[in-house]
C-alpha cells in the first residue's frame, strides 16, 4: 500500500527536527523562553498551549502538498480573552501569527511559513444565536460547517454553503477563504450569506463589521473586506451568517457520455436555457474510476463523463426544470440518462461526488490539486485545452468539479519525491492557467491563493492590482505580522523555494 504524501511528510519532518543541522524548507523553530510559555499557559489553558518539537509537527502544513512550514508555538484559545493575551505575546516577542481552522485548506494559507505563534480557532466553536425572527444563525469561528447547517435545519431553515470538506471545515476558515461548494451554482458562495463579523486585528484592535439589517450602506463595507482574506488583515472569531427557507422539492438527474467536451457543452446549454440548477457537477474518465474504486456504487467505468445535476425549489418549477434538462442532455445525445429514484439514491450519488478527491489521492502518494474557473461558455474549450496539455507533459489528471459555475479542479495525481514528474505537472498547470486567464477565468474559485498561487494572482492582477492589495494589507497590518508569505509573491519565500506560476509573472 503506498502511504499518502501526508505520511511521508511527517516523516521527514520529525527526522529533520531529530537532526539539527537539517533545515528542511528553510523553517524555523525558536525555543521560546519558559516564561513566556507560562504565562501562555496561565492565560489560555495548560492544555490549550503546545510548545514541544514533536506536538508541534501536525501544525506545520495544512491538504496543501509541497508546501510545509514550523511554528514556534500552537495556542488554542477557548474564548475572546484567551485570543487577546495570546495576541499580547505574540506582539511582546514579535511574533507572526498564523490563524488556523480545521486545516483543510488547499493553497497553503494556514501553513506558518515563517514560523512564530499557529493561533488555533477550533476550540471556541458555540453556535451562540438561531435568530429565526430576523432569520439569521451567530456562531464562533471554530463551528463546524455541517453542525451549523444541521443546527439551521432542525429550526426548519437553510444554510446553503457546503464546501467539500463541510465535514471537518470550519466556519471561519469559509469566510477566510470565501469558500464555495456543490450547491454554489444557484445559492452563491459563502461571502452571499455573511452577514457580520467581529474579531482582532494583530495589534488588538477589536473590529466588528456588519449587522443583522438586510440593507447596509453605510461606510465601506469592511465584512466584504474581510471574507476572503484568508487571515491577512484580522482573525474572525465570530460571523452571523443569514438563513433561508429550505426548498420544497428536488430532483437528481445523472447523465453519462462518452466524450467530456460534450458534457461540457451540455452544460453550457442547460446554462443558456436560463435554468439553474442547484447542483450541476461533472467528473471525468479518470475519476469515475477512482471514485467507483473507492465507493462501489456502480458507476460504468467505460463513460467519459458524468453529470451530476439537482434541481430544486417549488415543486411545479422543479417539474418544469427536470423536463428542460433531460431535454438538452437528449439533445447533445448523452449516452445515458437516469433519474433518482428517491432522496436516498440522490444523497449517495451527492455523497459519491463529494468523495472525489479522497478517491483520487489514493491512487498515488501526491495529489496537486488546482482551482481554474472560467466563464461556462468556454467550459467545452477548457476541457479539450486540460487533454491537449496532459499528452504535451505525460502525466495523469483527474478532473472534476462544479461545472455549473465554471470552476473545474484538475487534479494531477504524482509523487512528489519524483522531482522531474512534479516539474511537469507545475508546468502543466502553469500553461493551463494561461489559458484560463486568456479566457478570461480567474486563478481561483474558491481555494484561495495562500503560498501555493501568488505567482497565478501576479499574472491576473498585474503589478497595478497587487500594489492596491499592498496597501489594504499595510492598512490592516502594517507590520506584516499577520499571516505573513502569503497572497503577495516577493513575501515569506525562503532561498530556494519554487512557487508555481512565478517564472511568468
Amino acid at each position: 500500500m503506498r502511504l499518502p504524501t501526508i505520511y511521508f511528510c511527517i516523516i521527514e519532518r520529525f527526522e529533520s527536527l531529530l537532526e539539527p543541522e537539517r533545515e528542511p524548507c528553510g523553517w524555523r523553530y525558536a525555543v521560546l523562553n519558559k516564561t513566556v510559555i507560562d504565562h501562555l499557559r496561565q492565560k489560555v489553558g495548560a492544555g490549550n498551549v503546545y510548545h514541544e518539537r514533536e506536538d508541534l509537527l501536525v501544525y506545520g502544513y495544512d491538504a496543501t502538498p509541497e508546501i510545509a512550514g514550523f511554528p514556534d508555538v500552537a495556542v488554542f484559545p477557548e474564548n475572546r480573552e484567551g485570543l487577546q493575551a495570546a495576541l499580547e505575546v505574540s506582539r511582546r516577542e514579535g511574533l507572526a501569527v498564523t490563524p488556523r481552522g480545521a486545516a483543510t485548506g488547499l493553497s497553503g494559507g494556514s501553513t506558518p511559513f515563517q514560523g512564530g505563534m499557529v493561533l488555533g480557532l477550533t476550540r471556541m466553536n458555540r453556535i451562540r444565536e438561531i435568530d429565526e425572527e430576523n432569520l439569521t444563525l451567530t456562531a464562533e469561528a471554530g463551528v463546524i460547517t455541517v453542525d451549523l447547517f444541521n443546527a439551521a435545519a432542525a429550526k426548519g431553515l437553510f444554510y446553503p454553503p457546503d464546501p467539500g470538506s463541510q465535514n471537518v471545515s470550519t466556519l471561519g476558515g469559509n469566510v477566510a477563504e470565501n469558500a464555495g461548494g456543490l450547491r454554489g451554482l444557484k445559492y452563491g458562495v459563502t461571502r452571499n450569506y455573511v452577514m457580520a463579523l467581529s474579531g482582532f486585528l494583530y495589534d488588538g484592535t477589536e473590529f466588528h463589521a456588519g449587522n443583522k439589517c438586510v440593507k447596509d450602506v453605510a461606510g465601506y463595507s469592511l465584512r466584504d473586506l474581510l471574507v476572503g482574506s484568508e487571515g491577512t488583515l484580522g482573525i474572525i472569531t465570530e460571523v452571523t451568517v443569514r438563513l433561508i427557507n429550505p426548498p420544497q422539492d428536488k430532483r437528481t438527474l445523472l447523465a453519462y457520455f462518452r466524450d467530456i467536451r460534450t458534457a461540457g457543452e451540455a452544460v453550457s446549454k442547460i446554462i443558456a436555457a436560463r435554468i439553474i440548477p442547484a447542483t450541476l457537477e461533472i467528473m471525468d474518465k479518470t475519476t469515475i474510476n477512482c471514485v467507483e474504486d473507492y465507493a462501489g456504487i456502480g458507476l460504468p467505468r467505460d463513460m467519459g463523463a458524468l453529470l451530476l445535476i439537482e434541481v430544486d425549489g417549488h415543486p411545479a418549477v422543479v417539474a418544469e426544470e427536470a423536463e428542460g434538462v433531460r431535454k438538452i442532455l437528449e439533445e447533445v445525445r448523452a449516452d445515458v440518462i437516469r433519474q433518482a429514484a428517491n432522496a436516498e439514491e440522490a444523497a449517495q450519488l451527492a455523497a459519491a461526488r463529494r468523495t472525489a478527491l479522497s478517491a483520487v489521492a489514493r491512487v498515488s502518494p501526491t495529489t496537486i490539486l488546482e482551482d481554474a474557473t472560467v466563464p461556462r461558455s468556454r467550459l467545452a474549450e477548457t476541457f479539450a485545452e486540460i487533454e491537449r496539455l496532459k499528452e504535451k507533459y505525460g502525466i495523469r489528471v483527474a478532473t472534476f468539479g462544479h461545472a455549473g459555475d465554471g470552476n473545474l479542479h484538475p487534479t494531477a495525481v504524482t509523487d512528489e519525491r519524483n522531482r522531474e514528474e512534479v516539474a511537469r505537472v507545475h508546468a502543466f498547470f502553469s500553461d493551463l492557467y494561461e489559458k484560463v486567464l486568456s479566457m478570461g477565468g480567474t486563478v481561483s474559485g474558491e481555494h484561495g491563493i495562500g503560498i501555493a498561487k501568488k505567482g497565478y494572482l501576479l499574472r491576473q492582477f498585474g503589478e497595478g492590482g497587487i500594489g492596491v492589495m499592498r496597501r489594504i494589507k499595510h492598512a490592516f497590518d502594517p507590520d506584516g505580522r499577520l499571516n505573513p508569505g502569503k497572497i503577495f509573491l516577493d513575501e515569506g519565500i525562503p532561498a530556494g523555494s519554487k512557487i508555481p506560476g512565478e517564472t511568468n509573472g
